[in-house]
């Protein structure tokens, strides 16, 4: 227990007997209980598990494979039967330091965080060690990922070091969470529906023997799709459900603008290429105006909603609506 807060590590895991037992021996004293899930493994993790002799485990074993996002929610739900208050998701890969899951909650502690998660790209050392084909990867789904999510502040999104408060955990439709390695992403998109304030915490990593499942070309290719639709959904929710602001009307004009000036333009230059004749000026002005004007306006819509990340946490919104109710 950590100033009276319980503290659960959830613990995924599929073929990982080369490497849990050494992750769990460096979980710290003050974490209260460890959840690990073995996600129908073929090899001997359970058992391994079960050799540790740590009184603070707890196990569940998957009669199918459920992936990295199904393993973590049936150890989420494990947690919220009990009286948890904080909820840390680490792979049992020992990429991460246990010994580094204080620096992951302490702003959870302090109330200045709803999620926390770790941040790997903070030193040239630690770009250094990280294989090239995982840091391209990451840098390149980091802008989707912010656009998508809502959280323009957030970094190295596939980062699996984790901590969530029992509040926002509470909070989540942990059913409509993807079960693949599009958890961590999607984790982000549903906070952002609570409007709850996520932090990075900057982290060492190491990386071992360890293989990542996670193919960096099969996200390349499978996550842009899924983001493009999370921000659409995140959009409409934002600000033309839940609000209406000048956000809203820059968005829907800019992008009116932006494509009658890209498809008229297009239209008109081939119709004329195709006849040989030369495009008058004022038709070209006819395209070219209302394409900038779009592109402004959606430039300054997107800054409005960089200026819109959440920054108060679910924690002191309760406190506060405690205190109001108790006057």
């Amino acid at each position: 227990m950590l100033k009276n807060l319980k503290v659960f590590v959830v613990m995924p895991a599929y073929n990982e007997s080369a490497h849990i037992k050494d992750t769990i021996s460096r979980v710290p004293s003050f974490v209260d209980k460890i959840i690990v899930i073995d996600d129908a493994s073929s090899d001997n993790t359970s058992e391994i598990v079960r050799s540790t002799a740590d009184e603070r485990i707890q196990i569940i074993v998957n009669g199918q494979n459920l992936g990295v996002g199904g393993a973590t929610i049936a150890g989420y739900r494990r947690a919220l039967q009990e009286d948890v208050d904080i909820v840390v998701k680490l792979d049992a890969d020992g990429q991460m330091d246990p010994n580094n899951i204080g620096k992951l909650i302490k702003p959870i502690v302090d109330c200045e965080a709803d999620y926390t998660k770790g941040f790997r790209f903070h030193d040239r050392q630690t770009l250094r060690k990280m294989p090239k084909i995982r840091l391209f990867g990451n840098l390149g789904l980091s802008y989707l990922v912010k656009m998508a999510s809502g959280y323009w502040n957030i970094f190295d999104p596939t980062n699996g070091f984790t901590a969530i408060h029992r509040g926002a955990l509470e909070l989540l439709e942990l059913d409509n969470i993807s079960r693949d390695y599009f958890f961590e992403t999607d984790m982000l998109c549903s906070l952002y529906r609570l409007q709850s304030l996520v932090k990075d915490v900057m982290l060492p990593t190491h990386y071992g023997t360890e293989t990542s499942r996670l193919s960096a070309s099969k996200a390349l290719i499978q996550f842009p799709a899924k983001l493009f639709f999370r921000y659409l959904q995140r959009i409409i929710w934002r600000y033309y459900v839940r609000d209406f602001s000048v956000f809203s009307i820059l968005f829907f004009f800019g992008w009116i603008f932006f494509l009658f000036g890209l498809i008229f333009g297009a239209a008109i230059w081939y119709i004329n290429a195709s006849k040989g004749i030369a495009t008058p000026t004022g038709t070209v002005m006819l395209s070219v105006v209302p394409l900038f004007l779009g592109f402004q306006m959606l430039l300054h819509a997107n800054l409005y909603d960089v200026s819109n990340i959440p920054n108060e946490t679910l924690q002191r919104q309760s406190a506060e609506g405690d205190n109001e109710s108790g006057t």
